[in-house]
């Protein structure tokens, strides 16, 4: 039996250097991490020590509120405007035009009830910010910000497209439990709790601005990040105790620090930061960890279609939601691929029906593990690749407003 140290110095220098082997071969770092990761689960599962799972847990969340935070950090409230209708659109179309396809699939080619398929569709509808949400930081800290629009309403669609798929889930669980449940109050508690969550993080952005405005001098950097981290880790785990959207209180935070005191939100950024290189190894390691290899000849070619399948229903619905934006057809693309990625939710999720009985619990396991193995390479890959193809015009709207500028020549000649 590995020790605790052991098993941390294994994740964290095979992390480290599968992630740069794979950089160095063109492909995304955070695939080498997910599928070294991977690798320790089929050789050091005997011999891993139960309390990294107990830890887990915490790990993967610490991890999301670093890279939550800096995705608001880098939120601007001029580009958010632009993209609000189509970010609030991103938030839930494509959720429900994926979770709805795989409720019938399910029910039709796996013979599950309208409950289970419901729940096992809506667990694969969740979009993974942890993969999104990096991968998006890392493309506009290479684009000018005339194309951050895309990015943008990615990263806000992302962690409210969680809340809508969480809460569908939970719905069809408790009707697969009991047969019974408040479906319009659960409907509606998704609205509530983005608007809790919302409200939650202005009060603590605002509260932390105030702070850092009145001790700026007197506050190193790297104990306002402590501050920043502290109160985001509360915010999480008050969010979990009353079931309100933690995630988009997050970004809220970040969102209203940069509005409201620009030099502390610079500061914090480029802390939180480096604090992501840690987190960002330790998070995509474990992800890769906790999949069971063995589970995936269960589930078949079959559960592969139908994943695939979800996709295509997934990628009408970004169709849909972006259909009224200004977005040419290649950024409508990118957004496509963008949303392909499933991997901390399904995770997550992948073994409640299991753990509360239900028959087909083994099979929706193993229709998890294989949607993350899918789909985590293919969406980083399609990121990667297609990114900087797709996004280096600028938008309609950003074209049709730069007007040509007047010069005089030497000859006095006016040229447009």
């Amino acid at each position: 039996m590995l020790q605790l140290s052991q098993l941390f110095i294994i994740i964290i220098a095979g992390g480290y250097l599968s992630g740069k082997l794979f950089s160095k071969m063109k492909f995304p770092s955070i695939l080498g991490m997910v599928l070294f990761g991977i690798a320790c689960s089929f050789f050091l599962t005997p011999y891993t020590p139960s309390v990294l799972w107990d830890i887990t847990p915490f790990l993967k969340s610490f991890a999301l509120i670093v890279i939550l935070l800096r995705a608001g950090l880098g939120l601007k409230k001029s580009t958010l405007k632009k993209v609000g209708k189509t970010a609030i659109a991103m938030s839930f179309i494509p959720c429900l035009t994926e979770g709805a396809s795989l409720l019938f699939l399910f029910h039709f080619f796996f013979g599950f009830s309208w409950q289970v398929s419901g729940l096992t569709g809506f667990m694969l509808a969740a979009v993974s910010p942890a993969v999104v949400v990096p991968s998006m930081l890392d493309i506009q800290s290479k684009i000018s910000e005339e194309q951050q629009i895309v990015p943008t309403i990615i990263l806000a669609g992302a962690s409210v497209d969680d809340v809508f798929a969480i809460t569908l889930f939970s719905v069809f669980l408790g009707l697969a439990r009991s047969g019974s449940v408040h479906i319009i109050k659960s409907i509606l508690s998704i609205p509530i709790s983005i608007a809790i969550g919302i409200t939650a993080g202005i009060a603590i952005g605002l509260l932390l601005t105030l702070l850092f405005k009145k001790h700026y001098t007197d506050i190193r950097a790297t104990e306002k990040t402590l501050i920043l981290l502290v109160c985001g880790s509360f915010l999480v785990q008050v969010g979990d105790t009353f079931h309100f959207a933690a995630l988009v209180g997050l970004m809220t935070i970040g969102f209203i620090l940069l509005e409201k005191f620009e030099p502390a939100a610079h500061e914090l950024s480029a802390k939180l930061s480096k604090i992501w290189i840690f987190a960002e190894i330790t998070l995509f390691v474990i992800i890769g960890y906790s999949v069971d290899i063995t589970t995936v000849s269960q589930a078949g070619l079959k559960s592969a279609a139908v994943i695939l399948l979800g996709l295509v229903f997934r990628s009408l619905g970004v169709l849909l939601a972006t259909s009224f934006s200004t977005l040419n057809w290649k950024q409508r693309l990118f957004c496509m691929i963008a949303y392909i990625p499933k991997a901390t939710v399904q995770a997550a999720l992948g073994g409640v029906a299991l753990s509360y009985g239900l028959a087909e619990g083994q099979q929706i396991l193993a229709i998890a593990v294989v949607s993350i193995l899918m789909t985590a390479p293919l969406g980083l890959f399609g990121i990667r690749f297609f990114g900087p193809r797709l996004l280096k015009e600028g938008s309609p709207r950003a074209k049709e407003e730069k007007l040509p500028v007047s010069r005089l020549t030497e000859s006095g000649t006016t040229v447009q």
